[in-house]
């Protein structure tokens, strides 16, 4: 008996569950998920971010224009110079010899030439008064011509050997920042090898590289905007001051330069920037209204686009015919039948209806 009770129990508890999981399947409800996107306007959000790195506009590379051995060096990295200031010297040993006998060579050259001026002015008084012949007049013309010639060439000598070693200093070309040192005392250099750089700007430029598919996008003079990794609570305004013509071989992109318009001391050279730009600021574009392709429809009515309306506490799609224009890099040109600002469907409109209700997503 007690068997029986059991299994009708088990049979009754059952039976429940059924119902319940049944009316719980009845009570669900699909509500199909869609994707959408705003209509906007052609251009429009089209802002993109390119990295970039921060150098002054004027970097100088400071070298000795001799070979030698640095005697002094006060360059320091991180120091302020003025321009004029003396920042190195060689030792210069060579050059002074050559500048010494550059001035023994002037000395003699002098000497001859005062020379060939008595030799000829005796000979023109001879030849005046007929004691001298007309060769030996012109002789003596062409031997003070030729000194005077030797005399000029070692006068330019003394002049060269003095800029030997004038380039044995090295002297602030401008106002500026030590940013890098590369040599010390008792170090031989050649001609040219840097030694020290200094950025002397007042500017601070981005330097950047813009893909193909933008470049057309950007132009002289145009507005940006310029944030440093660094310094995350700050942005900065720049402008666009250089756009290469031609591609860089090694990057594959188009070399761009921008300089920061409102400069800070917080800027340093070499800090990692993102320049952000805005494609879509053309005036040209703001009043044609554009879709994606994948959110046209067609039917026997003509072109449509499901547009997404809320209703009280549901969200459901509107069939809405529409007239489109050419197609763009961006979509169809909408002529009439949308606004700007309304919510369409991008997504799945063979499987929509004129008012089903559907969530976004």
């Amino acid at each position: 008996m007690k068997y029986g009770l059991k299994i009708l129990s088990l049979v009754f508890t059952t039976f429940l569950l059924v119902a319940c999981g049944e009316e719980e399947k009845v009570a669900e409800k699909f509500t199909r998920p869609v994707k959408y996107q705003e209509v906007g306007y052609l251009g429009g959000e089209k802002i993109r971010s390119f990295s970039g790195t921060a150098k002054t506009e004027k970097i100088i590379n400071l070298s000795f224009r001799n070979t030698g051995i640095i005697t002094q060096f006060d360059i320091k990295l991180g120091q302020k110079v003025k321009k004029g200031e003396l920042l190195a010297k060689l030792d210069n040993v060579q050059s002074r010899l050559a500048y010494e006998q550059s001035i023994t060579q002037l000395n003699s050259a002098e000497s001859q030439m005062n020379t060939a001026k008595l030799s000829l002015n005796r000979t023109r008084s001879l030849f005046e008064k007929g004691s001298a012949s007309l060769s030996d007049f012109e002789s003596a013309k062409n031997a003070y011509k030729t000194a005077q010639e030797s005399y000029q060439s070692a006068k330019r000598g003394v002049g060269i050997q003095q800029d030997q070693i004038n380039y044995g200093y090295i002297y602030a070309p401008e106002d500026g920042v030590i940013a890098s040192v590369t040599s010390e005392v008792d170090e031989t250099v050649s001609p040219g090898q840097a030694v020290a750089t200094l950025n002397a700007g007042t500017d601070m430029e981005i330097t950047l590289g813009i893909p193909e598919s933008v470049i057309n996008g950007v132009e002289q003079d145009m507005t940006v905007m310029v944030n440093f990794s660094s310094l995350p609570d700050k942005q900065f305004k720049a402008k666009v001051t250089e756009v290469s013509p031609a591609v860089d071989a090694n990057t594959a992109t188009y070399p761009v330069r921008v300089t920061v318009t409102n400069p800070s001391d917080d800027i340093k050279s070499g800090m990692s920037a993102n320049v952000t730009f805005d494609f879509g600021d053309r005036e040209a574009s703001k009043s044609v209204l554009v879709v994606p392709a994948n959110a046209v429809g067609e039917d026997s009515n003509g072109r449509f686009v499901f547009v997404i309306e809320n209703e009280g506490e549901s969200t459901k799609v509107k069939k809405q015919k529409i007239a489109i224009g050419n197609l763009t890099a961006d979509g169809f040109e909408i002529k009439s039948g949308l606004s700007a600002g309304q919510k369409i469907a991008v997504a799945g409109l063979q499987t929509l209806l004129d008012g089903q209700e559907v969530k976004l997503q």
